[in-house]
């Protein structure tokens, strides 16, 4: 779902190359993965540690790649998704991603749905060149396609039910790999670390000095330009927008975030910015929230612990939780 097609969020960084703070050296590697750049940046007073902690974090990015990603060959998922019978064996990390995913299904009155596939192909996001506006008779049985409901989960068994026929992992997979690297650091002696890979992000600790990390958020009616700047410590971001991933039809944009019900593009919304700890569930809440109605998202929020949002309305206007405002400052 989070195909990227312009960059979405800008670190600022008051120096790029290897820099020594009070001991801490900044050390950081970017690799290839998801189908996007995921940039590692550590402070790590032991250089030669910090390379084999990233070393690492990308293992275990590439493991979840290759285990989970519908789009890679040979993962669990896409074997399901190409499978005669559409059942697959699950083993318990599987299931703890499903438990997630269930959440979010019911949380959003069943509007994130990972069955989205028929309708992103419908309209050719990954195709672009060849968009257009789907038809009624093909919007109708792509409609009929889309329905979590129809994924079950039994025992050791994940199978999906007809007319269903495949899953997309593209709205909380990277999420679910980022913070999964964000462990391994920590279990390998990383105390601040910068995982990055241009929607989601995950931060161990804060920057040398006890000092947080800055993250402007870009604008969504001007790339060029930005919203504010986010100080924050230890935290996961997850950002959707109406400018990320879209098709333009006769002049007209057309993004990638789908309203299941009828088939078209969210209109109320540009941006949702979801803060919370751990990265996995930043990259499910930013799409789940992004379908829902935006006083039921700050009324869930507020009394959420440890979960911040930001919603950018069409006319845009912000709407914050109670607590984004100590993390963000306006342009």
């Amino acid at each position: 779902m989070k195909t990227i097609t312009r960059v979405l969020i800008m670190l600022f960084c008051l120096l790029l190359g290897t820099v020594a703070y009070a001991k801490e050296t900044k050390y950081e590697e970017s690799r290839f993965l998801f189908g996007t750049y995921i940039k590692i940046t550590t402070y790590s007073e032991n250089t030669a540690n910090a390379k084999k902690a990233i070393q690492a974090a990308f293992q275990e990015i590439d493991r979840i790649d290759k285990k989970f990603n519908s789009k890679t060959e040979g993962s669990i998922i896409y074997r399901l998704n190409h499978a005669s019978n559409k059942e697959i064996s699950l083993d318990q990390e599987g299931k703890l991603l499903f438990q997630t995913i269930q959440k979010a299904y019911l949380l959003s009155h069943k509007k994130y749905d990972i069955t989205i596939s028929p309708l992103f192909n419908l309209w050719n996001f990954e195709q672009p060149e060849k968009a257009k506006i789907p038809g009624k008779t093909a919007l109708e049985k792509s409609l009929k396609e889309v329905d979590f409901d129809k994924v079950k989960i039994q025992g050791n068994t994940l199978k999906l039910l007809s007319p269903v026929k495949e899953i997309d992992t593209g709205s909380f997979l990277k999420g679910y790999a980022l913070a999964r690297a964000e462990k391994v650091l920590k279990e390998k002696g990383i105390k601040s670390a910068f995982i990055s890979s241009i929607s989601s992000i995950d931060l161990l600790g804060s920057k040398p000095e006890g000092k947080p990390w800055k993250i402007a958020l870009e604008n969504p009616e001007n790339v060029n330009d930005m919203l504010g700047v986010l100080s924050l410590k230890d935290k996961a971001l997850g950002v959707s927008g109406d400018y990320q991933t879209y098709v333009e039809i006769q002049g007209k944009k057309y993004h990638h975030i789908l309203d299941k019900t009828t088939g078209y593009p969210v209109t109320d919304k540009k941006m949702v910015v979801v803060l919370c700890k751990d990265g996995f569930e930043a990259d499910v809440y930013s799409t789940a929230f992004f379908l829902m109605p935006i006083s039921e998202i700050l009324t869930y929020v507020n009394k959420t612990e440890d979960l911040e949002v930001m919603v950018v309305d069409k006319q845009m206007k912000f709407h914050m939780s109670k607590g984004f405002s100590q993390y963000f400052s306006k342009k």
